[in-house]
């Protein structure tokens, strides 16, 4: 394809991309200023508003100032008017960072994964820089650099991601290609395409663990929920905007659920505590879908430890049937033993490491004081999951491999010796054995001369032959001739018409 028309492709995707997730933020926005302003909704304040939450979902944290008639409304102590937002609705920053990645991988197939990639990238940060210069309010102000970098970090990345892996997979002659070539050849080749594989497998098995268990958790409280709607008495517009923003912080709930299971919990402001040992809770918002949170918890929860551990066994059989396709990895360094160590040990450091990550996107602050900390610890589900992910690996891959027909073959006959074939008898073997086992024929002499005839036959005695008359001369070598010490040469005794049998002595 041609580079002009992949930069135009690139920059259609990066303008969809940011103008989705505005259009996602501010359409609800308008029915709330439509059905519950009215007449006396201040449109001036309608696009500053749309474009701080589109920045609060890529990660990018508000100082929010409540104005002061606000506070003598709310009874709100003015010691608490100014605080941090930062707790982001990570579904924003997932679609755009899907749609990213969906852009690289198109520059990648076009034949340009560079040029698509940077294209993407400087439009998105464009953007950026436009909804941050345009939206600028006194309730919520940003920092400028965050405002145009953090976005563009959120389309960055996952595009170079899925321009760099389908160059991996598709491209011949690039440089990718080449680094491709030099990593697959050398002495640990196969490691980075299998610790690749593996952490991918980890990390989305341990989404779709956390996924599930927030859909239970859900549908077990789901009445807590419906109170916790009731009690906010809002009309039909409210609820709808609502539940659109709780649902734009699912992906938040799927992490906190990810930390729950794993074992470390999370928290709900400052000095609280949910997690399967046990649950600590103050006083909470009255946000309807904090009602999947217990309010108690049970030693029974801790089983729930054991999913991560699975999802490590599902990773290491998947590994071991990989290695099974390439036996030359599975067999290198002392019988493959510390190539799956490695591997073990690699994929779990790696999940670990995204955990973290995930860990770090899903808390933040939603408000002043004790709410300034709200989701899990980073560092505690790091260790957890990467070792709850080793476990669950190594017990399939460090397991004994059972050698398939091939490698028993190689094996065999590196180890049993080949035993040379026997060389053919000549002439000289012959007379050595005829030299220990002498013997003699009454009517058969041994021949005297260099030509050898066949003696005459008695009458009636089979021949094989046929007509020994017929028989040509055959050339016997002149030492064949000579007597051989130990033969007896007699007659038949008187009266004995048959044959004697040779004597041996």
């Amino acid at each position: 394809m041609h580079r002009l028309l992949v930069v135009l492709l690139a920059a259609l995707d990066a303008v969809i991309a940011a103008a989705g997730g505005v259009a996602v933020v501010l359409a609800p926005l308008t029915l709330l200023w439509v059905v519950g302003f009215g007449s006396g909704a201040d449109w001036a304040t309608l696009w500053p508003a749309s474009g701080a939450i589109w920045q609060l979902g890529h990660l990018v944290p508000l100082e929010l100032t409540l104005p002061p008639e606000y506070l003598n409304v709310a009874g709100i102590d003015p010691t608490a008017a100014s605080f941090t937002l930062s707790l982001a609705p990570l579904a924003l920053a997932v679609f755009t960072a899907l749609f990213a990645a969906r852009s690289g991988r198109r520059a990648a197939q076009a034949g340009a994964p560079a040029t698509g990639a940077a294209t993407g990238v400087v439009v998105f940060t464009a953007i950026a820089a436009v909804i941050a210069l345009t939206t600028v309010n006194d309730l919520a102000t940003v920092e400028l650099w965050q405002a145009v970098l953090f976005p563009a970090l959120v389309f960055g990345l996952p595009a170079v991601l899925g321009a760099v892996v389908e160059s991996w997979r598709l491209d011949e002659h690039g440089p990718i290609a080449r680094l491709r070539s030099r990593i697959e050849h050398g002495t640990w080749g196969a490691l980075p395409g299998l610790l690749v594989r593996g952490s991918a497998i980890a990390v989305t098995g341990l989404i779709g663990v956390a996924a599930t268990v927030t859909g239970i958790a859900v549908l077990l409280r789901g009445g807590e929920i419906v109170a916790l709607f009731e009690a906010a008495h809002v009309d039909a517009a409210g609820v709808i905007v609502l539940a659109l923003a709780q649902l734009a912080y699912l992906p938040t709930l799927i992490v906190w659920a990810l930390s729950f299971v794993a074992g470390p919990g999370f928290a709900l402001g400052e000095g609280t505590a949910v997690s399967p040992a046990g649950t600590q809770l103050g006083v909470l918002p009255g946000i309807p879908v904090l009602g999947v949170v217990p309010e108690s918890s049970t030693t029974w929860l801790l089983l729930l430890a054991l999913l991560p551990v699975a999802v490590g066994v599902l990773t290491g059989w998947m590994l071991r049937s990989r290695l099974a396709a390439r036996p030359d990895a599975a067999r290198d360094h002392d019988g493959g033993l510390l190539f799956r160590l490695v591997l073990a040990v690699s994929v779990a450091v790696v999940t670990g490491a995204a955990a973290a990550l995930l860990a770090v996107f899903g808390s933040g602050s939603i408000g002043p004081g004790r709410l300034a900390r709200i989701g899990p610890d980073a560092g505690a589900l790091a260790f957890t999951v990467g070792v709850e992910v080793l476990v669950g690996a190594a017990i399939l891959l460090l397991l004994p491999r059972r050698a398939s027909d091939d490698e028993r073959r190689e094996v065999a006959a590196s180890v049993t010796p080949v035993r040379p074939a026997p060389p053919d008898p000549g002439l000289d073997t012959w007379r050595l054995l005829a030299a220990e086992r002498p013997f003699s024929h009454p009517e058969r002499p041994i021949p005297t001369s260099d030509t050898w005839q066949a003696p005459p036959t008695e009458p009636g005695e089979p021949t094989a032959a046929g007509d020994r008359e017929h028989a040509h001369p055959v050339p016997v070598d002149a030492d064949a001739t000579e007597p051989i010490p130990g033969f007896e040469r007699g007659g038949a005794s008187d009266g004995d018409e048959g044959r004697r049998r040779p004597s041996v002595d």
